[in-house]
């Protein structure tokens, strides 16, 4: 039950004062009875009979129920993200094997990478406004039914003449992974609390970046490079009906497990957010304020061009690893796997460190400056016929340059707070989209004309670039300031009668009320309000 307190009530029922802010009282919970308190007392006098008309609210304090579902919900949207990101780079990481089976050129199966970006790029804004619109639980149930639904489209394209067949499945998923890549910073600011919002939307990219892994790892052990066209469309499926298992056990457990948004609030930008009436908020005001914003500007070229370098990397991969050291296409697949884990290292490490410090600007730029370093010491290292120095410098490079993904979107949620997270998270990755295309081609062209090193070089001249504008973004954290203004989130029930309430906020344990003049009895007031 919850009592919302309005302009000519107060707490439990009690009238509020004139001039003062008012909030609400909430006392439902799966676990058990919460509430969340939008208000402080302040009394002139002790607490009891008197009480009533003599109360006055000094400020305003939040109390958030943290909900035991929020991990279940991280782990199963990183799952089905992680299946369609695997479904991406398949082609790409054994791109010599699928050129001659379907017998189509090495840039018509990067464009099977590529389509994913290509499609991204119109269908965002739909999806966005879908997402505010909505809500969390519709856009993962399409997400996931579109990935479910493309790996069993590409069952049909298990004959070399069938490349049309392959495109239509890959085009599916990629329309799939518009309803996924806005949701990693979305996911963490409704489930989690100021304390675990970077951590939780570190592990939401690292279930995708793990995908990715996988995807660099399986197809290579899965398919042999064999001269039998039989025995290679053999391989293929079993590939193929794998992951359209997956897919599907995926899909099913999103229909069961997935909700909305937990029943209160994590954080205090969180309950100001959901309290704003929804005649308040225009998609379209939404998206002119973003693109009014300087620091979110440069943060989205910035992003867009380290994101991009990541891209065009992996989808060319396989061409440069196996250009240097032919017949290696196994290794070429280590190689990926080895860029993706220390890359999900680095992101995991990366939410952990901005969760305790909240350092945005200054772990941003550290992380890019070096994602420029190792993308030079790889470049200079990968024609030195060495395997080992080439896995040892691609690990480097992937600590750093896919360990950034995350940090973009948390900074981006900072600097364009209140705006929705899926709207800037979604124009980030648009401009990851454009950029991957246009690197993707330029640098596949330049490797064509003038080797793999000139066109690693271009790589490494659009990070230098980045790095460059990362420096003049300023560290304008509207969402801390609203986190930090009196929060206090609650991990379990407070007012439990078996159970005393645990804070991250690190402030004492007493409430607002009970520091006041009439201490027990605003307790007791307080328990009389839950308990109604």
């Amino acid at each position: 039950m919850q009592k919302a307190l309005g302009a000519s009530r107060g707490l439990a029922g009690f009238p509020a004062p004139s001039g003062h802010t008012t909030g609400f009282v909430q006392s439902s919970s799966p676990a058990g009875p919460c509430f969340t308190v939008c208000l402080q007392l302040s009394t002139a006098s002790r607490c009891g009979p008197q009480m009533r008309g003599s109360a006055s609210y000094s400020s305003l304090v939040i109390w958030s129920y943290l909900s035991r579902l929020r991990w279940a919900v991280l782990l199963l949207f990183s799952s089905y993200s992680l299946c369609n990101a695997f479904q991406w780079i398949q082609y790409g990481s054994i791109n010599n094997v699928f050129t001659r089976f379907y017998g189509v050129s090495a840039f018509a199966i990067d464009w099977l990478s590529m389509s994913y970006m290509l499609i991204y790029i119109p269908l965002l804004f739909p999806v966005a406004w879908l997402l505010d619109k909505r809500g969390l639980r519709l856009i993962a149930l399409a997400g996931s039914a579109l990935n479910a639904m493309g790996a069993w489209v590409k069952l049909g394209s298990l004959k070399p003449h069938l490349f049309p067949v392959t495109v239509l499945g890959q085009v599916i998923c990629g329309l799939a992974q518009v309803f996924i890549l806005g949701m990693p910073s979305r996911i963490a600011s409704v489930w989690f609390g100021s304390q675990e919002v970077s951590t939780a939307c570190s592990i939401a990219v690292f279930g995708n970046q793990l995908g990715i892994a996988v995807g660099f790892l399986v197809p290579p052990v899965l398919i042999p490079n064999v001269e039998d066209v039989e025995k290679l469309a053999y391989h293929i499926s079993i590939m193929f009906f794998m992951t359209a298992g997956v897919a599907s056990a995926l899909f099913i457990l999103v229909i069961i497990v997935f909700k909305e948004k937990p029943p209160n609030p994590p954080s205090r930008a969180q309950a100001l957010i959901q309290s704003r009436p929804a005649a308040e908020y225009s998609y379209v005001q939404s998206i002119l304020r973003l693109l009014r914003n300087a620091n979110f500007l440069l943060l989205m070229v910035t992003y867009g061009l380290n994101v991009g370098c990541f891209y065009a990397l992996s989808t060319l991969l396989n061409r440069m690893v196996i250009h240097h050291y032919p017949g290696e296409e196994v290794n070429a697949g280590r190689i990926g796997l080895t860029i993706i884990l220390s890359g999900m290292a680095g992101a995991l490490i990366s939410g952990i460190w901005l969760d305790k410090t909240k350092t945005y600007k200054q772990t941003t730029l550290v992380v890019y400056i070096m994602s420029l370093v190792g993308m030079i010491v790889y470049t200079f290292t990968l024609s030195l016929d060495h395997l080992w120095v080439v896995f040892v410098t691609a690990g480097l490079l992937g600590f750093f340059m896919t360990g950034y993904l995350p940090l973009g979107f948390e900074f981006a949620a900072e600097l364009t707070y209140p705006e929705s997270e899926g709207t800037s998270s979604g124009l980030l990755n648009v401009s990851a989209q454009i950029f991957g295309i246009a690197l993707t081609i330029s640098q596949g062209q330049i490797m064509d004309r003038f080797g793999t090193k000139a066109g690693n070089l271009l790589l490494c001249s659009v990070l230098f670039l980045g790095t460059i504008m990362t420096a003049f973004i300023k560290a304008d954290l509207r969402r801390q300031q609203a986190n930090l203004e009196n929060e206090q989130t609650v991990s379990k029930p407070p007012f439990n009668t078996c159970c005393a309430p645990a804070f991250s906020s690190g402030q004492h344990l007493t409430s607002p009320l009970s520091r006041k003049r009439g201490g027990f009895w605003g307790s007791s007031l307080l328990a009389f309000s839950n308990w109604m």
